[in-house]
């Protein structure tokens, strides 16, 4: 991908809606430092959670006297904890992501870095791992706003490159990961092999997962007609093909249930399925289309 402007990527008006946006999690994860969101463990915030019995060298502070007074036993007062959450953003960068204006790749990483913009603010960590045929590379994750540059020069320096593996990439992922957390993959799906056992990999690992499904107009509404000669982008394979109005029609069948496999193993598995068209503005998808990730 070339190499983008930071300070032109998105405009001051984007960022500041960005700012206002907060990631919607269906699971509590055990955070690593203090952050804006309940935690499983007990501590000692403002939101009362449960009592306990008293033990020897509990902070007498917390010890409920009113209870007490009541039932002449000594019971301390639990609070919910607050922590970060890991967003963990999983971007598919196989030469089938090289399709399009804008190419699908450029336009995921731009919604990466957006929905990293919002977990940044947000006191959350965040990740990325880029998914070829394996895992290759990421960037670790890492806490505080003043980090967004540093995502962005990432996500914007990734160039698409070699054939798809998503199950063997997610299922390294999920295995290398020191925890879970909030994990978006970001990819157009295009694996002969599939993808649903990569899923799964993440899903046993515990991670609140979210697919975001990327398709380019053409392939929605492929205007062809004559005879071509196509070449594999990550195989290479090369294949004749005369398209007529029948081959259209055969196509758009396969897509229609492609589409509806994506959509109905996400419903099955609880995994959100967010799909989208490259030619729908980013600013406009994030705020207005990803019900359940982001809430305003």
């Amino acid at each position: 991908m070339p190499s983008v402007d930071r300070h032109a990527f998105f405009t001051p008006d984007f960022l500041a809606q960005l700012e206002r946006l907060t990631l919607a999690s269906r699971r509590v994860f055990r955070g690593r430092v203090k952050g804006e969101r309940k935690s499983p463990r007990r501590g000692h915030s403002v939101e009362f959670c449960d009592y306990r019995a008293y033990g020897v060298g509990d902070d007498l502070r917390y010890v409920d006297w009113n209870a007490y007074g009541r039932l002449d036993r000594l019971h301390v007062k639990l609070f919910v904890d607050e922590e970060d959450l890991c967003l963990h953003l999983l971007l598919d960068a196989s030469a089938s992501m090289d399709f399009g204006r804008p190419t699908k790749l450029e336009y995921g990483a731009k919604l990466a870095a957006a929905l990293g913009f919002v977990g940044l603010v947000g006191l959350e960590r965040v990740g990325v791992g880029i998914l070829r045929e394996r895992a290759a590379e990421g960037w670790a994750p890492t806490r505080g706003r003043n980090q967004f540059p540093a995502l962005l020069d990432f996500l914007t320096g990734v160039a698409p490159a070699g054939p798809t593996r998503l199950n063997e990439a997610m299922a390294a992922y999920a295995l290398r990961s020191r925890e879970s957390g909030l994990a978006v993959v970001i990819s157009d799906l295009l694996d002969p092999a599939g993808y649903e056992a990569g899923l799964r990999a993440l899903l046993e690992r515990r991670f609140d997962v979210h697919l975001i499904h990327l398709l380019d107009p053409e392939e929605m509404n492929p205007e062809l007609s004559g005879d071509f000669r196509l070449t594999d982008a990550e195989t290479g394979e090369v294949q004749e093909l005369s398209v007529d109005r029948e081959a259209i029609r055969a196509y758009r069948e396969k897509l229609h249930a492609f589409l509806e496999r994506a959509e109905t193993l996400c419903r099955a598995q609880e995994i959100g399925y967010h799909r989208v068209i490259t030619d729908t503005p980013v600013e406009e998808f994030v705020l207005s289309q990803l019900k359940g990730l982001v809430l305003a």
